[in-house]
């Protein structure tokens, strides 16, 4: 792969402002996508190039492994290394969230300490997430706002930005618990001050909850 001959200074500064620090070249990801269909499905290759710890081989490597051939241990350390948000959420939405023992490592990762494995808690609560939103039965959400409540302030930012959505998606989508975890929100206020674009919606629970539910109403 010519990857080092598609890179653009643009795009190298655009991945280091989102907070990328490491090798990469700066290549689209439409390019990249076009380079996995060629390689085809190749759990082995890449993991192989998961190895060279480039950015693009990485996001390469997660579009042609295969979920279902990793081990837990394997996808473990995808995780663990995957230490950018745009990468981490890749590996997230195709292979994590695609493994068949998903729940397992949901529960598992939630145990841990989140300072001392943010990218596992961040998946973790990433996975939580699409519980409370697609299969929230036999989920404990009274437990889920309590963690949130008391955790965090002080969790690392990895963890604390998937955990944001989780009470965001709480808020949303279940309007028992709508006022909680609003309260949740104004009381802990991550995120109160982010930066949002015109016509972009605040990722603050409160004024994010409000913004969605107001143009459910519409519907």
């Amino acid at each position: 792969m010519k990857l080092e001959a598609l890179g653009t200074e643009q795009l190298r500064a655009q991945n280091v402002r989102h907070g990328y620090v490491g090798e990469q070249y700066g290549v689209k990801l439409g390019e990249l996508r076009t380079i996995a269909k060629s390689i085809k499905l190749n759990t082995a290759f890449g993991l192989e190039l998961w190895q060279t710890e480039c950015l693009e081989a990485r996001l390469v490597a997660v579009l042609i492994m295969k979920p279902k051939e990793l081990s837990v241990d394997q996808l473990k350390m995808l995780v663990q290394t995957a230490t950018y948000g745009h990468l981490a959420d890749w590996v997230n939405s195709y292979l994590v969230k695609q493994h068949p023992d998903k729940e397992q490592l949901r529960v598992s990762w939630l145990s841990l300490n989140a300072n001392d494995e943010p990218w596992l808690a961040r998946t973790a609560w990433s996975l939580t997430t699409e519980r409370v939103s697609k299969s929230p039965d036999g989920l404990d959400i009274a437990g889920v706002l309590k963690r949130i409540d008391n955790e965090q302030a002080t969790v690392p930012e990895p963890a604390r930005w998937t955990m944001n959505f989780c009470l965001g998606e709480l808020g949303i989508n279940h309007a028992e618990f709508r006022d909680e975890a609003i309260a949740i929100g104004e009381r802990v206020g991550a995120y109160r001050d982010y930066p949002t674009s015109k016509g972009c919606i605040s990722p603050f629970v409160p004024l994010w909850v409000a913004a969605i539910t107001e143009r459910q109403k519409l519907v």
